[in-house]
Formats: structure tokens, C-alpha cells, sequence
């Protein structure tokens, strides 16, 4: 029995002394996982010039999770990559990825071990789960939005993709909830400079504005020599903000003028029923040619002498700053608030198709006009560089960690447009508004950003 006793006394001890050897293991190894989070930040902190010296941690790293749709097509997915591949090369933090699609083929390439989950109903769980400090949300889900808004245990970006011009005109009834829910949240992020600087600001919203990332490097890219009588019209064929048919219709003048002229419509074709018979109906199909959808539109940008964005909103628009870049002039329509507006740019303020068509001929029928436009559409793009978008960004996240006062502060920091420009562009906007909507006929400046007045509209886009 004594032997018995003994064996199991030195069992029992061999086991404390493990849990002491083990304890000690991990007090080392948190030790050093601490000390290379300091000097990591250090460094950091010596590179971005940042407000404050030190931040208490959680762990060794910051947990981030960006929650987006999906990872496949568009703008929107091709920037997320982007943001998660940027990110997740500073070692002070840890990148979570959250969608609501399942994995799919041919998506925007990510480092291989970047940890993924698909969200159906758990989200607040798999938050929990993963100690995640700070989401980064890109959806616009009005349910939940309020839940992470009453959920205090994490700090939320939320990362909006869109103008208030796109809600706007798209869903006046959702434009008017989302800004109401958005009222209780503490960090959002804004890539329009006229919602940012004005409008976001009488209302009172607590955002912050964000360039884009380019999905090319300025000094990789060659100019396109604007040789060709090619005309292009990209984006989402099927989607009516598009208003691809004003494209269209204003070809059907262009040609009537110059008979050689091609515009090539790259957009899926599934969904464009309406838009392909138009381009019968007018006989255009010798001169209109649909080339699909591609990821890669480059071999287009190389041959081109215009591009035509005929959209009724957008917020940064990509395929804007990508034609720029290959120094290709661009027409909008109205389109004067959002960051890559000027710059070898025109800009028309009504929706007729003629409009379009007249300063298009110019362009393409004057050889010196076209290059010194495409010569501004390059330069202007030179200010816009990736590095500075990430600095931006890890600015923004430490300073969400370290606390509101410093969020604030850098929002006070950021350069904002002239009152003049911002009162110009509310002006050209009033004007639209009124042009295309009798519910807007009697809307004043003091009415449009008084975001009560805003909510009392019923408007049910009925046409002028």
C-alpha cells in the first residue's frame, strides 16, 4: 500500500511540475509574442506618424474581420481583395474573412491561410468565437446593422460602397432607413467627398472619407494612342442605374456623323434582353458590338478613344479611374461629387441622349481636343496611389482601437473640399433632382440636407 502511495504521490507531482513547465512556456511565449508586437508597432507608429504611442492589446494581435458578399465580379469584391491582401501583410493584425456566398470558382485571388467563414444567422457567434476587435461590415443588411449597433462588445466599421445619390434614386424608402440607422453608429466610412464634407455632416453622421485602391498601378500602364473611333460602355448591362440605353440612343446621333464608329458594350449578356433589342430596333448591330463580361477589360482600355459612363449615381466608380489611367477621355452624366470626377472629364447635367452624342463627335472627330483630355484623364490619376490608401487605412483602424476620441480626431485631421465646391456641386444636384422628378420640383438646399424634411418624402420615382 506505502508503494502504491509513493508511486501515486510521484505521479502527481510529475504532473504539477508539467502544468508549472507548461504555464511558464506560455508566459515566455507571450512574452515574445508581446515584445514583437511592441517593436512591430513601434515601427508602425514611426512610419505613419500617428497621435499616440501605445495601445493596450487584447492578445498578440488585432482581430479584424471583413465582411463582405462575396469575393467574385464587380468593383466592390475586386477592392475588398484588395483591402484583405494589403491588410494582412501588417503583422500586427490578424484578417478574418466573413461572407455571405459560399467559396467560389475564378474569385479575386487571397493569401491562402486567411481564416473564412460563410454567414447564414451566426454572425454575432463567430465573433465571439474568434475575438475579433474590430469588423469591417461592407453589406447593407437594415436587420442587421441595428443588432451589431446594440452589440456592444465589438467596434464596427461600416464600409459603404455606395453614395446617397445611389439610394437615392434607386430605393428612396431604404435611403431613408439606412441613414436612420446609421444615426446609432460610431464609425463609417464614406468614398464620396460630397456625402462626407457636406451632406454626412449636417445630418450629423460620424463618417470618414476613404479613397479606393487602384486595380492598376499608374506606372505600369501604358496610354492607349486614341488612334481608334472606338467608344466603350462597361459595367452591369442589366442593372437600370446603368441607363445604358441613354448610351445608346445617343450612338444612334454619333454615327449619323461619323459612320465608322464602333462602341463595344462590355457587360454580361444574361439580363441585357432589353438593351440587345434596342440596338436592333435602331439598326445598330453593324456598329455595336457586345464583347461579354470579362474581369480583365484591359485589352479594350488599349484600343479605345472614349469611354461613356450614362449612370444616374455611383460612389467610385472603377472602370472611371481605370480608362483615366490609360489616359482615355470620359463623358458622365452629373456625376461631379464623387473623388475621380475631374480630370480629362466631361461633364453633362441633363439625360438627353443628344447631349451625350454632341460632346462625344467632338471628342472623336477632334484629334487634339481627344489627346489633351486623355492627357488630363492620366495626370489626374497620378495622385492616387494603393500605399497611401493602406496608411489611410491602418491609421484608421488603430485609431478605432485605441478609442472614439481618436477616431474623431483623425476625421478632424482629413482634408475636405472647399465650402465653394461643395455648394457648386449641391447646386447641379438640385438642378438634377428637379429635372428628373416632380416630387423634387419645390426642393431648396436647406430642405435637402435637413434629413427630417428628407424622411417626410414620399417619393415613388414617378417620371417627369
Amino acid at each position: 500500500m506505502k508503494l502504491n502511495y509513493g508511486i501515486c504521490f510521484l505521479i502527481k507531482m510529475l504532473l504539477i511540475l508539467s502544468i508549472i513547465m507548461r504555464i511558464n512556456h506560455l508566459k515566455k511565449k507571450l512574452k515574445i509574442q508581446s515584445v514583437d508586437f511592441i517593436e512591430n508597432y513601434t515601427k508602425l507608429n514611426l512610419n505613419l506618424n500617428l497621435t499616440f504611442n501605445n495601445i493596450n492589446k487584447r492578445n498578440n494581435k488585432i482581430n479584424i474581420a471583413i465582411y463582405a458578399f462575396s469575393l467574385k465580379n464587380g468593383g466592390r469584391s475586386r477592392i475588398t481583395a484588395l483591402l484583405i491582401n494589403y491588410l494582412y501583410k501588417i503583422n500586427i493584425f490578424k484578417i478574418f474573412l466573413f461572407t455571405l456566398k459560399i467559396i467560389e470558382e475564378d474569385e479575386y485571388i487571397l493569401p491562402i491561410n486567411i481564416k473564412r467563414f460563410q454567414i447564414t444567422n451566426h454572425l454575432i457567434k463567430i465573433i465571439n468565437k474568434n475575438k475579433i476587435d474590430i469588423l469591417i461590415y461592407e453589406l447593407d443588411e437594415l436587420k442587421e446593422i441595428n443588432s451589431l449597433n446594440n452589440y456592444k462588445s465589438i467596434k464596427v466599421i461600416y464600409y459603404q460602397h455606395s453614395s446617397s445619390f445611389d439610394w437615392l434614386y434607386d430605393n428612396y424608402t431604404f435611403y431613408k432607413s439606412i441613414y436612420e440607422e446609421f444615426y446609432s453608429s460610431k464609425y463609417i466610412v464614406s468614398i464620396v467627398p460630397f456625402d462626407n464634407d457636406y451632406l454626412f455632416n449636417k445630418w450629423g453622421l460620424s463618417t470618414i472619407l476613404m479613397e479606393n485602391f487602384m486595380t492598376h498601378e499608374f506606372d505600369f500602364v501604358l496610354s492607349s494612342d486614341l488612334s481608334t473611333k472606338t467608344i466603350l460602355l462597361i459595367g452591369r448591362g442589366f442593372a437600370k442605374k446603368k441607363r445604358f440605353h441613354i448610351g445608346i440612343e445617343a450612338f444612334e446621333y454619333i454615327i449619323n456623323e461619323i459612320p465608322d464608329c464602333e462602341l463595344i458594350i462590355v457587360s454580361k449578356i444574361d439580363g441585357i434582353g432589353k438593351i440587345v433589342k434596342l440596338v436592333n430596333n435602331l439598326d445598330l448591330d453593324n456598329n455595336i458590338r457586345f464583347s461579354g463580361y470579362t474581369s480583365s477589360p484591359d485589352i479594350y482600355f488599349r484600343n479605345a478613344s472614349l469611354n461613356i459612363i450614362p449612370s444616374i449615381s455611383e460612389a467610385f466608380p472603377m472602370v472611371l479611374s481605370e480608362t483615366k489611367i490609360y489616359g482615355i477621355p470620359n463623358i458622365i452624366i452629373g456625376l461631379d461629387y464623387i473623388f475621380n470626377a475631374k480630370g480629362g472629364t466631361i461633364i453633362i447635367y441633363d439625360d438627353e441622349p443628344e447631349s451625350l452624342a454632341s460632346e462625344a463627335i467632338k471628342i472623336i472627330m477632334q484629334r487634339e481636343y481627344r489627346k489633351q483630355l486623355g492627357k488630363e484623364a492620366r495626370i489626374s490619376m497620378k495622385k492616387f496611389k494603393n500605399y497611401l490608401v493602406v496608411n489611410d487605412w491602418i491609421k484608421l483602424l488603430l485609431s478605432i482601437y485605441k478609442g472614439q476620441y481618436y477616431y474623431n480626431k483623425l476625421r478632424e485631421d482629413k482634408q475636405k473640399l472647399s465650402q465653394h465646391d461643395l455648394i457648386k456641386i449641391l447646386d447641379n444636384q438640385m438642378k438634377l433632382l428637379k429635372m428628373r422628378y416632380t416630387i423634387f420640383q419645390n426642393i431648396t438646399k436647406n430642405k435637402f440636407e435637413n434629413f427630417t424634411y428628407m424622411k417626410s418624402i414620399n417619393f415613388t420615382k414617378e417620371k417627369k
